[in-house]
């Protein structure tokens, strides 16, 4: 009988755009799925990056220095998120992007991972979109656009909350195929592989919504509205 696929959402949160500058992981956000269901099993952490956080990155995701200054460092939870991301296919929206953090932050540890070793593991489903809608925009905005997936909540990026998304965006762009076969060259996509004959789900209808906890929902809050998280005008809004 052969062993249930073990797939994970992963995303991440910075202090600026490149790590060869010193930037930061301040966030990071896996959601895992097995058999191409979700299961609740997730990953969140805030970060402290030690460093000030680029006003343009603030923009994107609103997540600021005062917040994070308690948080714990990538050290930290280093073993933690390896264990979680080992054995299982890694999806990831414009991958070298987040692994180039995470080979950053693995290598001011001097640790290994065993996903960074192995890029097999990794897939990039914003390659997957290019190749089924190429010339059109491929963001992860977008594709929710196109496939009817709701992020009406994503006022502003948020690791875990973005990591669900692309579950749901993985599931509706690879739904009517039984399997994927992609050849790339190492430069153009970003030095990884996609293995081919991935097995595909049969419909993203059947996947189960991630639970947000409480936690995640007020430290959310906490940080966009501050003093006003309770105020009036911003009842019922949970993210920015």
């Amino acid at each position: 009988m052969a062993q249930p696929e073990r797939l994970v959402f992963l995303d991440t949160e910075t202090t600026g755009l490149d790590p060869k500058l010193g930037h930061r992981i301040i966030e990071v956000g896996a959601v895992e799925a097995v058999d191409r269901r979700l299961t609740g099993n997730n990953f969140h952490r805030y970060l402290n990056p030690d460093r000030e956080i680029d006003a343009g990155a603030v923009a994107v995701h609103g997540i600021t220095s005062e917040f994070l200054a308690d948080k714990a460092r990538f050290a930290d939870v280093a073993a933690e998120l390896s264990a979680f991301l080992a054995n299982a296919t890694i999806i990831i929206h414009n991958a070298a992007f987040d692994l180039g953090f995470l080979e950053a932050e693995f290598g001011l540890i001097r640790k290994k991972a065993s996903f960074l070793e192995d890029r097999s593991a990794v897939v990039d489903s914003l390659a997957l979109a290019r190749a089924k809608f190429p010339g059109k925009r491929n963001s992860l905005d977008a594709l929710c656009e196109r496939f009817g997936v709701d992020n009406a909540s994503r006022n502003f990026h948020g690791a875990l909350l973005d990591a669900r998304l692309l579950g749901e965006v993985y599931f509706a762009l690879t739904r009517e195929q039984s399997s994927i076969s992609i050849e790339t060259d190492s430069t153009a996509q970003g030095n990884w592989t996609l293995e081919s004959g991935a097995q595909i789900a049969a419909s993203a209808s059947e996947m189960l919504a991630v639970p947000l906890d409480d936690h995640y929902v007020a430290a959310h809050r906490a940080y966009v509205f501050g003093e006003k998280a309770g105020a009036p005008e911003n009842e019922g809004r949970h993210w920015a």
